[in-house]
């Protein structure tokens, strides 16, 4: 299975919120949310996507999406979804709001942690180049917002967990945009 960690600075962690895009822009997580599960005619079952949400007023949020056949995501209501959960989330508790989906109070750094034993991919510009690299089985992909992940954290995560920099060329893409390439240059390897 593979894994994305999409991580936002500004995306708000509670549910009152009127609409995405000053919400932190969590407009572009909902992107992602569609990137990550979405084909054009089914939805990916060999995908796990988490949301670090480090924005106001009660950071960090880690919402995780694991697939399930009941899993309620539409991708007409992704944002409905996010409000929901942000909404259900409870103190010091992992909780699965629906199935497949769950809230609890992690940071970026305890995320990977959690995943340190695995492949780890961050995407940089400064990184190797996807197709000129080894993909190794069950990776998890790293990708920031439209502000990447602040230098102070990505020094940190960098000195502290063996994370391997990737690039997908030398354009600057929409976060959604870099997971659907992701997810292509992944399926091509057939992992």
């Amino acid at each position: 299975m593979r894994e994305f960690i999409y991580y936002s600075a500004k995306g708000r962690t509670s549910g009152n919120f009127k609409d995405l895009m000053s919400a932190g822009r969590l407009d572009i997580a909902c992107h992602a949310v569609i990137s990550s599960f979405f084909l054009s005619n089914r939805i990916r079952e060999d995908v796990k996507l988490n949301l670090i949400l480090d924005g106001p007023p009660d950071a960090p949020k880690h919402i995780e999406f694991i697939y399930d056949k009941e899993i309620p995501i539409s991708k007409k209501d992704v944002g409905g979804l996010l409000k929901r959960m942000l909404f259900k989330y409870k103190k010091d508790k992992k909780t699965e709001v629906f199935p497949g989906c769950f809230i609890e109070k992690k940071s970026l750094r305890n995320l990977i942690k959690d995943y340190n034993h695995r492949n780890i991919y961050l995407l940089d510009k400064k990184g190797k180049d996807i197709r000129e690299i080894e993909i190794k089985k069950d990776p998890i992909f790293i990708i920031g917002d439209q502000e990447g992940i602040n230098k102070k954290e990505k020094r940190f995560i960098l000195k502290n967990f063996n994370i391997n920099l990737i690039s997908i060329g030398n354009f600057d893409y929409f976060s959604s945009q870099v997971i659907s390439i992701v997810n292509n240059e992944v399926d091509r390897k057939e992992l």
